[in-house]
């Protein structure tokens, strides 16, 4: 949900990971602090739009993952194919192409973001808040923030307090399989107010609800998934400090090439005997950061190093005649293997002085291989597998300054600008090519204090992603880049019981990457179906959010987001892109509505909490695949009801919770013909039960 000046902090923890559930009178309006840039400020007088998600909030809400939040923030959706496979798109840029993303990902320090789709997958647990910062973040953030960043701040090691939290549910999907999950957390300070460890992990088991009559598959999209995460802290002196963090994820679930009937079982595209066969997706990560205090000014290293692994195979049962993409009856095993090292400095001040600043460089190299083995039978005999084999790699570097000054207690202004280049190259199993592109994101705002607890501000920023690659001697597709221009009031009234937000943006979208038949004058034939710079996009929107503390026990919220987006100006080379056309999977409206109410069951402190998170139709646009009947695609509207019930009993809690209550059987992704698999999750009833100590 929106929040504001506040975070509605409904719940007081009872240990380091308590559930939110406390006594009614403990419910207020709290400061919110954020990092959003860099550096700790009240949520009201930071000068972008950001969604602040606290950790107890999450944990009411029972928001588990990056799907959870992309339908309680309005203005955030996302596609998706598969675990770790999915594309995050923001305030109407919504570009699935390209190699880097629109969207960065972060787990504190450390970067998320691979490529565009390779998204690493996280969970949502013992975090202090999740940040998602709207337009572009490229000054601070970098070429992958062109949309915006999300942010999840996980809690840190405790010096002095040995503290922990298990956590146990069961889940009953309708026409489905059970979900199991188990969470636990614990801090140990290993010397006191010296170094500690805090480990957190959660197990999830099962949850399938997809079925695949053709292979006999019922509940096929279950899933096997483990996340770990250790962090340590070491304060070695007063000045000097160090803290390490390790995330081990493993997925497996089983995923098929194919579209979903209204019934919800799949049906397989073009080859109906495609089955499926389970999917891998697993990394590690490694994060150290090493921070020093100068006094006035604090010095930051943040090294991290992924390893990722993914796994998607397939396979054909069909008979000698069957075809899928020249493919017989076998195997289809694809494994993505990739690495990537990150290297930030940052030095910023931390006085209390008019002018505030930070300047930093920024080094990244990633290395991605795609392996791709085809066993193929016919007429009861196998083939030698034929192998496929590709290699993409990027190199990047950036230099980074942000400076803010307070020229009166009321008035602020700011400018931060970002220096990078991105050096690329590719292998595609016969030929290499490289391409280096470079860039200057500048941006400025002002602030201006109407009252104590009220801000008013406008920024603009330029946001940049570079170009790519075609395959073979087609073309290659060249940077694109916007300029965003947003205004904004933040504030805390009526006695600090409410908080709202508002803004309104326009962004001015050049050579946006799109998929389309382009005119290729040496080509053979002349239209090939590429990815190229299709031409111009305007894109504005306004979005609002209201948090209201009605009584002592009762506590309302809303959030609403408007977008417009739509292409401008078309390639002449382009046959298949049109002037007027949306922009892909942007919904014209979603919002959210929310009522938290607290009360007493006996003498146990209980609550009762409702949510509804709504979001229009998605548009998909391919007239090189569809005819033009079904141009273009839509997703349906979708609305989604759900209600929590919980009890405390001492260090103990329980809790009832349905999701999707209302059963909405509606297509999530509006490209649902020739892709995976993608309508709402039935309704959903379960249980959990926790119990925290110290």
């Amino acid at each position: 949900m929106m929040k504001h000046s506040k975070q509605l902090l409904v719940l007081t923890a009872v240990a380091v990971a308590q559930p939110a559930l406390t006594l009614a009178q403990e419910v207020t309006l709290e400061e919110i602090i954020v990092t959003a840039q860099k550096r700790e400020q009240r949520l009201i007088e930071v000068p972008v739009a950001i969604t602040a998600i606290s950790g107890s909030e999450l944990q009411q809400r029972g928001l588990s993952s990056v799907q959870d939040i992309s339908f309680a923030v309005p203005g955030l959706t996302m596609r998706e194919d598969g675990p770790g496979s999915y594309t995050i798109f923001m305030r109407g840029l919504s570009n699935q192409y390209g190699s880097d993303a629109l969207v960065g990902v972060y787990l504190d320090e450390a970067p998320l973001s691979l490529t565009g789709f390779d998204q690493l997958d996280s969970r949502v647990m013992d975090l202090e808040r999740v940040e998602v910062l709207k337009g572009p973040q490229g000054t601070l953030y970098g070429q992958g923030s062109v949309a915006g960043a999300i942010r999840y701040i996980t809690k840190k090691p405790v010096l002095d307090a040995f503290e922990g939290s298990i956590e146990a549910s069961e889940t009953f999907i309708d026409d489905g399989d059970t979900k199991e999950t188990f969470t636990g957390v614990i801090n140990i300070p290993i010397v006191k107010d010296k170094f500690a460890l805090r480990l957190a992990g959660t197990i999830e088991n099962g949850g399938g609800w997809q079925d695949q009559p053709q292979a006999g598959i019922e509940d096929g999209n279950n899933q096997d998934l483990k996340n770990f995460r250790a962090k340590a802290l070491w304060k070695i002196t007063d000045k000097f400090s160090a803290d390490a963090m390790i995330v081990i994820h493993r997925n497996e679930s089983e995923l098929g090439l194919g579209f979903e009937n209204p019934d919800r079982t799949i049906t397989v595209a073009v080859d109906r005997s495609r089955v499926l066969i389970p999917k891998k997706f697993e990394y590690n990560l490694y994060n150290l950061n090493l921070t020093y205090d100068f006094g006035g000014a604090e010095l930051l290293s943040a090294s991290t190093y992924i390893d990722h692994h993914h796994e998607y195979p397939f396979s054909y049962i069909g008979g000698p005649e069957s075809f899928y993409q020249g493919a017989l009856e076998g195997t289809d095993a694809r494994y993505s293997l990739a690495n990537q090292f990150s290297q930030e400095l940052r030095l910023a001040s931390t006085g209390e002085g008019p002018l505030t600043w930070t300047l930093g460089a920024f080094y990244k190299k990633l290395n991605n291989q795609l392996e791709a083995y085809y066993d193929t039978l016919y007429a009861g005999v196998y083939f030698p597998p034929a192998y496929y084999l590709s290699k993409d790699g990027n190199e990047s570097y950036a230099l980074f300054a942000d400076l803010a000054w307070a020229i009166t207690d009321r008035i602020e202004v700011g400018a931060g600008v970002r220096y990078f280049e991105d050096d690329q190259d590719t292998f595609d199993g016969t030929e290499s090519e490289s391409d280096s592109f470079n860039s200057t994101d500048p941006r400025v705002y002002a602030s201006f204090k109407l009252a104590e607890n009220m801000n008013l501000y406008a920024s603009a920023a330029k946001g940049f992603r570079s170009g790519g690659f075609n395959r073979g001697d087609l073309p290659n597709y060249q940077p694109e880049s916007l300029w965003s221009y947003e205004l904004g009031l933040k504030g805390l009234v009526a006695d600090g019981l409410l908080s709202f937000e508002l803004a309104a943006y326009y962004s001015d979208y050049s050579d946006m990457l799109r998929r389309g038949l382009v005119l290729v004058p040496d080509a053979e034939p002349q239209f090939q179906q590429l990815t190229s710079n299709v031409g111009a996009v305007e894109v504005k929107g306004m979005e609002a959010g209201v948090t209201w503390r009605a009584t002592d026990n009762l506590t309302l919220n809303a959030t609403a987001a408007y977008n417009d987006s739509e292409i401008t100006e078309v390639n002449a080379l382009d046959a298949t892109n049109l002037p007027g056309d949306r922009v892909d999977y942007v919904p014209e409206l979603a919002y959210t509505l929310g009522a938290h109410f607290s009360f007493e069951m006996g003498s146990l402190p209980s609550y009762f909490r409702v949510d509804y998170s709504y979001r229009d139709a998605m548009s998909y646009i391919d007239r090189t695949s569809f005819p033009a009947e079904n141009v273009p695609q839509w997703s349906d509207d979708i609305g989604l009801l759900d209600a929590r019930l919980g009890v405390t009993w001492n260090a103990a809690w329980f809790e009832l919770y349905g999701m999707n209550l209302s059963n909405q059987n509606k297509w999530i992704d509006p490209y649902h013909d020739w892709t995976n698999a993608n309508r709402t999750r039935p309704r959903a009833i379960g249980i959990k039960v926790g119990y925290n100590f110290n």
